[in-house]
């Protein structure tokens, strides 16, 4: 196995940090709605071998002067185009939230274009595609949205600028537009297990919440961790062995 980071240019827009061929497997991470890459800056670098591969939608962060991708349809088209050279060893899915959504779109549209598929899906605290429109942000205010983003910033231990907020918000906002269009009415089997984590204190989304899953693979596993809904942020040990399971 040759060292450095060579997965090629076509992914690297994708990634903050260029994925190498070090590690003999990755786990792409999909950040939630409003969120990008950064959602992930606490996590190591990589789990027991895995390498841990943060996704950078466009429209946010490093990427913000890029156009938005306007649909989880779109988002999974463009991911599934440039994600080839990134998928040359093992590979799993991690999308928390909203971020499961294009996570399991990704997977469907590999399935479809013949490509490698992620040898696991891991989906934190959200519904099924079937059953997303529960979302309660869906249904929240502007105003309501901007105050649920100064709680998560001061969560975080950090001051919320103004500033800094806005643009945050103006993310949201076109990720939750993003969100409502998003309609699947059936569900469909991926050909990979499925991994369901329920946050115990999560006051977001119950267990019963997450059961529609178990009609998407075949292979479903829910469990249940302690921490809150953003907790996942923090990458607690629990998670890590979860999110490495499949090896």
């Amino acid at each position: 196995m040759t060292s450095g980071h060579d997965s090629g240019t076509a992914a690297s827009r994708w990634f903050v940090r260029p994925p190498s061929t070090d590690h003999p497997a990755r786990i792409l991470c999909f950040p939630y709605s409003g969120s990008g890459a950064s959602a992930f800056s606490a996590w190591p670098t990589a789990i027991a071998g895995v390498e841990v591969c943060p996704l950078q939608f466009p429209g946010r962060e490093n990427r913000l002067a890029e156009p938005h991708y306007g649909t989880y349809e779109d988002l999974a088209a463009g991911l599934v185009a440039s994600l080839g050279p990134t998928l040359d060893r093992p590979f799993a899915f991690f999308g928390h939230c909203a971020g499961a959504l294009p996570a399991f779109e990704t997977a469907v549209r590999l399935a479809e274009a013949g490509l490698p598929q992620p040898d696991c899906l891991v989906v934190s605290g959200q519904p099924a595609p079937h059953e997303a429109d529960r979302d309660r942000m869906l249904t929240m205010s502007e105003c309501e949205l901007r105050a649920e983003l100064e709680s998560v910033v001061r969560s975080r231990g950090i001051a919320p600028r103004p500033d800094v907020i806005e643009v945050g918000l103006a993310v949201l906002l076109r990720d939750l537009a993003a969100a409502r269009a998003y309609r699947r009415a059936e569900p469909v089997v991926v050909r990979c297990p499925i991994v369901v984590l329920h946050w115990r204190d999560d006051a977001e989304v119950s267990l019963d919440q997450l059961q529609g899953w178990r009609l998407y693979s075949d292979a479903v596993e829910v469990r249940v961790v302690p921490g809150g809904h953003h907790d996942f942020m923090n990458a607690p040990g629990e998670l890590r062995e979860l999110l490495t399971c499949w090896r």
